[in-house]
């Protein structure tokens, strides 16, 4: 008897029944959509998916076994069969006619098909999912499209670029008279701070305003705390009756500050953030019982609220951030040389006085573990020096109510601060 040119193994039959799978359950989504039905009806339902998903499947299994040529017939039938069904639709002229979904995703379950039959069984599975979810969430999906802003867009469009053309462009090292410079790390740190801007602008749209200052407050505070508390003191000058929530508010900014450092140093050097968590434990509790408490003020429907960055990805405020990143690594060298780590801790106190972003990224470029107690510290440095200047700012522009909130609040984070970093070993 001779042998069977395929395998009769489990194996054979699990490509098939994945590929056969992946067209049925797409013929049945075009088929409930009520794409088959009516005066243009689309040319394949679930039978019809069904056969091209397994047409896909043996075309895929022909091939892996010396039987290119047949595997490729099948294959190629099969799409110009969807091809050809699609010109004699696109005749009728009507719009639905001409939409090309259902010949497109026939076309995808046959390529899925002979993935399957090549043996790739999950990634069949789960691109047949992402697929039938696109085809079924229609609606939503067109929504979400129309609901998105040009400046959104583009910002996102920019972003690609940035980390799929600039970046793999930049050189890893140059050397310079006065150090090493690292374009590529500095310019990744560009893209990590531009996303997380953009994160804390969507973050902000899908609240919306309307939920309150201390929420406002908080997505802000993933962008800049210090902003946020310069806007909300100059605000407090004239809004006398909103001087509590924008207290609310610029407190819950920067109890953000905490969870933010901590995530952007985990990105970079787990280690160093590990170090650096107890110490922003007590502070982050103060901030967020202030935040709670000065929250519960009713606040005015209707009132506005300090509209989000004009970019979603501040492009220029993290190239700024990242040149200040790269002459703080520098000056890090010089001094830890020159003065050990006391004098790791004075430059990390003045940076963080205008910004903690940079002076964190500074101490996780390294692997030294010894360092890393030292480095955590020299962080927690920086944002309790970051914490002084805004309440310095909610002091001296604040007014009333706000003045006294918010300074007091972050007094008492500051103080958590310099408590823990005393009794934390």
């Amino acid at each position: 008897m001779a042998e069977p040119f395929f395998p009769e193994t489990l194996d054979t039959a699990a490509r098939l029944a994945v590929a056969g799978l992946v067209g049925l359950a797409a013929g049945i989504e075009r088929q409930r959509s009520g794409h088959t039905m009516g005066p243009a009806p689309d040319f394949a339902g679930a039978r019809t998916f069904l056969l091209i998903g397994l047409l896909g499947g043996l075309g895929g299994l022909f091939i892996t076994h010396d039987a290119q040529l047949a595997g490729v017939a099948l294959v190629a039938a099969a799409a110009l069969l969807v091809v050809g069904a699609y010109v004699m639709t696109a005749k009728q002229g009507t719009a639905d006619a001409i939409d090309g979904t259902t010949e497109v995703a026939a076309l995808v379950v046959l390529a899925l098909g002979m993935l399957a039959g090549g043996g790739a069984l999950r990634l069949t599975a789960g691109l047949a999912a992402l697929v039938v979810l696109a085809l079924a969430e229609k609606n939503r999906l067109h929504g979400w499209v129309d609901r998105v802003d040009p400046l959104e867009m583009r910002a996102a469009l920019h972003f690609a670029v940035l980390a799929l053309v600039i970046l793999p462009l930049l050189p890893a090292t140059i050397a310079t008279p006065v150090g090493e410079f690292t374009p590529r790390a500095t310019w990744i740190l560009v893209l990590v701070i531009s996303g997380l801007n953009f994160a804390g602008h969507l973050a902000r749209r899908v609240v919306g305003r309307e939920r309150g200052y201390a929420v406002t407050g908080a997505l802000g505070g993933l962008v800049s705390s210090t902003a946020v508390t310069w806007g909300f003191a100059r605000s407090s000058q004239d809004d006398a009756a909103l001087r509590p929530a924008y207290a609310a508010g610029v407190t819950a900014a920067s109890t953000v500050l905490f969870p933010r450092v901590l995530v952007l140093v985990l990105l970079l050097n787990p280690g160093v953030a590990l170090a650096a968590a107890p110490y922003f434990a007590a502070p982050f509790l103060v901030g967020a019982a202030c935040s709670w408490w000065f929250a519960r003020t009713p606040t005015a429907s209707g009132e506005t609220i300090m509209e989000p960055p004009r970019s979603p990805l501040r492009l220029g405020a993290a190239l700024q951030m990242a040149v200040v990143f790269q002459l703080a690594l520098l000056l890090m060298a010089f001094v830890r040389g020159q003065f050990g780590d006391a004098g790791v801790y004075t430059t990390a106190a003045l940076f963080g006085v205008t910004d903690v972003d940079a002076i964190s990224v500074a101490m996780t470029r390294t692997n030294d573990a010894a360092f890393a107690p030292v480095a955590a510290r020299a962080i927690v440095v920086a944002v309790a020096s970051n914490t002084a200047a805004k309440a310095a700012i909610a002091a001296a522009v604040g007014r009333g109510a706000f003045r006294t909130r918010a300074t007091l609040a972050l007094i008492a984070m500051l103080a958590s601060m310099l408590t823990s970093l005393a009794l934390v070993p």
